[in-house]
């Protein structure tokens, strides 16, 4: 009854501090070091989105009928509004078609913040360079969830909730020890996930009610729950295949840290520390794969969720959409195609592939990004450190090769195709010692742990 009562004070606390506003008279511990962009004055600034409010009028040449629609101040129409447009036939009005969310709006969101043209990122209005640079995960991820950085007490609040909840329930991690040891470590997490879901049915809208996430106290403790369990869950997978148990978590460690401690620590030897040079490295690449817009594993997540799934399961859905080598696997497909080039004097005949379509260029291009990906920037810079303390990765010299040449073809150039986050990603963890099946797990870990 005493460590119930101790838990319920803990987790009302926690509930307090993540939906109050900054505290008074206390300062972010950032604040002197990382600067909010001025969205408000840039808003002001900017050219309205698709021109701004207005109406918009349709000739329907079919019937020859009139329409006039509303155009939002963010320059979209509501695809409800297409109804009305009927020329006979099954008398249902017009659809719009876009099964790739090339040209669709489906929600308003101020978490992130893109300009493809100009390699701009931001997560909150703060620049991606900025918090990579001074910022460590577990703040970016409060950030991300509640719209500021953390104050001291916020954060210390904050990391001791995650860092609680980052032990598996015994029934998870049987679940995971049932499978084949050669199981791919995304199918492990997957698993995990899974797993999880069915031993928190307290918190699950189908056994629980519909409501039950109305609470911000449920709410907080499902959101620390996924911070501190993917971590483990993914220490988990990466020892599905050694044979080696994982390290049991360190709640004394910071996020990352242990994060590192589980994979590489004894169970014996609980002094072990992971080299900061390299835990920072690893944190900063977390931070850069934490949020970004409506892409693909998003927009399942939210699908999942609009049933009132439990969290567990949505989350399961975005990991399993993240899986894809067009997604959370392309920087797998990217050493891969670094390790079939082979060679530098092998890079014309590749290029040449490229442009008879022969071949395809992993690790350039993006949906978003026209000019640049600043990710693939500051990863670069990251690639530097680690390579000085874990040795030079062979393939970075035939990676740097392969973008210059590209950069210096008219063909990629032509068509913006400029290296992404993608590109120099799998080189950092190869060089941490991640076999590249782990890679996509690492991208998993901060987009929805």
């Amino acid at each position: 009854m005493q460590a119930t009562s101790a838990a319920a004070l803990r987790l009302s606390v926690l509930s307090q501090q993540l939906s109050a506003a900054q505290l008074q008279g206390e300062q972010h511990w950032q604040a002197a070091q990382v600067s909010r962009h001025d969205t408000k004055a840039e808003d002001e600034n900017r050219p309205a989105p698709g021109g701004g409010r207005g109406t918009l009028t349709v000739v329907d040449n079919r019937s020859g009928k009139k329409y006039t629609i509303e155009i939002s101040e963010g320059g979209t129409i509501n695809a409800s509004a297409l109804k009305q447009i009927k020329a006979g036939g099954d008398g249902v009005g017009l659809r719009a078609y876009d099964p790739g969310y090339t040209n669709t709006t489906a929600v308003i969101s101020r978490i992130s913040y893109i300009d493809g043209d100009k390699g701009i990122l931001r997560y909150r209005g703060y620049p991606i360079e900025e918090l990579a640079e001074k910022a460590h995960m577990l703040e970016t991820a409060y950030l991300v969830l509640f719209g500021d950085l953390p104050t001291q007490s916020q954060l210390a609040t904050f990391q001791e909730a995650v860092m609680r909840h980052s032990g598996l329930p015994p029934a998870v991690e049987a679940a995971v020890a049932a499978l084949p040891p050669d199981s791919h470590p995304m199918g492990v997490l997957l698993t995990g996930l899974c797993a999880l879901s069915t031993v928190h049915p307290e918190q699950n809208p189908a056994i629980a009610g519909q409501n039950i996430y109305n609470s911000r106290e449920v709410q907080d403790k499902q959101i620390v729950r996924l911070l501190g369990k993917v971590p483990t869950l993914a220490a988990l997978a990466y020892h599905k295949c050694t044979g080696r148990k994982a390290a049991p978590p360190n709640q004394r460690l910071g996020y990352t840290e242990n994060f590192l401690y589980m994979l590489d620590g004894d169970n014996s030897a609980t002094s072990y520390r992971p080299n900061p040079k390299l835990v920072r490295a690893l944190d900063i690449m977390f931070i850069l794969h934490a949020e970004h817009e409506m892409n693909c594993s998003t927009a399942a997540v939210r699908h999942l969720a609009s049933s009132g799934v439990d969290v567990f399961t949505a989350v399961a859905g975005a990991v399993g959409a993240l899986y894809g080598p067009l997604h959370g696997g392309a920087n797998e497909a990217v050493l891969r195609m670094l390790a079939r080039i082979g060679k530098l004097e092998n890079i014309p005949a590749f290029i040449a592939g490229v442009k008879a379509k022969k071949e395809k260029l992993f690790g350039f291009g993006h949906r978003v990004y026209r000019n640049f990906d600043p990710r693939a920037k500051i990863i670069k810079e990251v690639a530097e450190e680690v390579f000085s303390i874990a040795g030079r990765d062979p393939l970075i010299e035939i990676a740097k090769a392969l973008q210059d040449a590209a950069l210096s073809d008219e063909y990629f150039v032509s068509r913006k195709l400029y290296p992404n986050v993608d590109f120099y990603s799998g080189l950092v963890y190869r060089a941490m010692g991640f076999p590249p099946q782990f890679f996509t797990v690492l991208f998993a870990v901060p987009r929805w742990g």
